[in-house]
């Protein structure tokens, strides 16, 4: 008698963690976001947050933590838990391009994340100060080539997604101009629209309402085709070099050994979302475009960017540190 009590005993202590245990999600999500407020990053996060808040159950909440090009938040979420609480809302800088960028990186885009979801393209837009005297992408092109290293160019930072953009621009025109990065691209564009700096690629969502107000000048866009929410930009492909195409990405990941069920019922409600004929045209009308992809695919495209971008990044001879 005692001994089947003893193991009774030992059988309750053991169940007792599986049945204590709640079903993922039992309480508030932190969304992080590499970059201050007012990025495309920030954007499509908080939109990301308003829509899986109701799909989830609990709160999914915003934590803007920016700093060295998106690498001080993307680390913190490497570092976290594994647990299904804390998620990056990562991007071609963070996710591709810092492995380049910042030599002494300290997370791995594919050791210490595991990708949830991809969740859009967003072309840049490229913006001047409206006093400029060039006013289109072919006269900004012969002006720069007129004037090398006399144009300063504006970012959210050093592997931003601005920056990557411009990285691109300048290798496929041969053009020379000075970057200044600033922390986070709101006081990017307050610089830009004083005239202390003369243009920077910026994501539709954040930079067109600057133009349509006349502050800025909107000029072209990063795709290869146009935006057909924008479809009176011309692209750089088609005005001032053949075949450019360098559109900024946007996706969810989680730290490494997340559980596989957290992630695919993240990415069923994620990719439901984009679905969604409301949060599609949305996006789009912001210039952004969904993307839906599985969390298997979505690790192959970062993959395959972190080697173009490298190998960009290494020909243009630009490190952050």
């Amino acid at each position: 008698m005692k001994r089947r009590h003893l193991l009774a005993a030992v059988a309750a202590s053991l169940a007792t963690p599986a049945l204590a245990q709640s079903p993922w999600p039992s309480r508030p999500i932190r969304l992080v976001v590499p970059f201050p407020p007012g990025a495309a990053n920030d954007t499509l996060g908080r939109a990301m947050a308003d829509q899986l808040t109701p799909r989830l159950g609990q709160p999914v909440v915003v934590e803007n933590r920016g700093g060295a090009g998106g690498t001080i938040g993307s680390e913190a979420v490497a570092r976290s838990a594994p647990d299904g609480y804390t998620l990056l809302l990562g991007h071609v800088g963070t996710l591709a391009v810092n492995v380049a960028m910042y030599p002494n990186l300290t997370y791995s885009p594919v050791r210490d994340f595991a990708p949830v979801a991809m969740i859009a393209t967003t072309p840049n837009v490229l913006v001047v100060n409206p006093r400029r005297p060039y006013q289109d992408l072919p006269s900004l092109v012969a002006f720069a080539k007129a004037n090398p290293g006399r144009l300063r160019y504006c970012t959210a930072g050093n592997g931003s997604a601005g920056h990557t953009v411009m990285l691109a621009f300048l290798h496929a025109t041969g053009l020379d101009m000075e970057h200044v990065p600033y922390r986070g691209l709101g006081p990017a564009l307050n610089d830009l629209v004083a005239g202390h700096v003369d243009l920077t690629w910026g994501g539709a969502p954040t930079v067109m309402p600057l133009a349509r107000q006349g502050l800025l000048k909107a000029l072209g866009v990063s795709s290869a085709q146009r935006v057909p929410s924008l479809p009176e930009l011309p692209t750089a492909a088609e005005t001032v070099s053949p075949g450019f195409d360098a559109v900024p990405w946007y996706g969810i990941a989680a730290p490494a050994g997340t559980p596989a069920a957290v992630i695919a019922r993240l990415n069923t409600e994620i990719n439901a979302s984009l679905n969604s004929p409301e949060v599609a045209a949305r996006l789009r009308q912001d210039g952004a475009e969904p993307l839906p992809m599985t969390p298997e695919a979505f690790g192959q495209l970062i993959r395959s960017e972190m080697a173009r971008w490298s190998e960009l990044i290494r020909a243009a001879g630009v490190t952050a540190n």
